[in-house]
């Protein structure tokens, strides 16, 4: 795991440990938290990355924000290997991280609200912790809809089966409309799935164009348009 960088401006930031053992990384803002946030990393996992985002949620948006890391204990050196790890992820434990990671944002901030967000997998993952009961809003970058058969696993549950739960949160969906892992059929499902789904489409933009400057599918202008979106909702 790449060693945290130094953060400044916040009440608190810090790596913590879930119940489970699961590393994640923690900031408080100064004063009173408006929410809590659960973050679910994309395939690449806990990294600076994501200690940034959420500082800087932290920061900007007075949000107690957890990252969790989705492959605890895993030494996954390529992203072959990471591909090859998804099939043996269990819904019950990631989305246990996430729930027992917003128990400790309401537990150290008071936050009595708390959402979830994620990007691509976790995206996905986001779809099912919507469904948990444990969020009151959840935001999905990309999420994958329906599990790519590569993924699929004995331990995973269908997206959107979750999001069928009578106890489903309302859930916003950034999805790009070139995006190959979102297609349109999927997308269509999505926003069948009913009236607490609000899907929003990037025409132009591919998979991943939002939360890392560094790929070569991020679009600044769509990123942030796509991002104040998701802080509306949230608010």
């Amino acid at each position: 795991m790449p060693a945290r960088p130094a953060v400044t401006g916040y009440n608190r930031a810090m790596r913590i440990s879930l119940p489970s053992g699961t590393p994640a990384e923690l900031a408080l803002p100064d004063g009173t938290a408006v929410r809590g946030v659960v973050v679910i990393p994309d395939i690449f996992g806990l990294r600076p990355l994501f200690d940034g985002l959420v500082a800087r949620l932290a920061r900007e948006q007075s949000w107690a924000v957890a990252a969790i890391e989705p492959f605890p204990g895993q030494e996954l050196a390529s992203v072959d290997d990471r591909f090859g790890a998804v099939p043996h992820l269990v819904d019950s434990a990631v989305v246990g991280d996430a729930v027992a990671a917003a128990a400790e944002l309401r537990k150290r901030s008071g936050a009595t609200r708390v959402g979830v967000l994620g990007f691509c997998m976790g995206g996905m993952y986001t779809y099912k912790a919507s469904g948990s009961g444990a969020f009151d809003r959840a935001v999905s970058f990309y999420g994958m809809i329906r599990i790519p058969v590569a993924w699929r696993g004995a331990g995973q549950g269908e997206p959107l089966q979750a999001l069928t739960e009578p106890q489903a949160c309302p859930l916003l969906a950034i999805v790009g409309g070139k995006d190959p892992y979102t297609p349109g059929d999927d997308v269509a499902a999505l926003e069948a799935t009913g009236p607490n789904i609000r899907v929003v489409t990037f025409p132009e933009a591919d998979h991943g164009f939002v939360h890392d400057p560094d790929r070569p599918a991020h679009r600044p202008a769509d990123a942030e348009a796509a991002w104040s979106q998701a802080v509306a909702f949230l608010s």
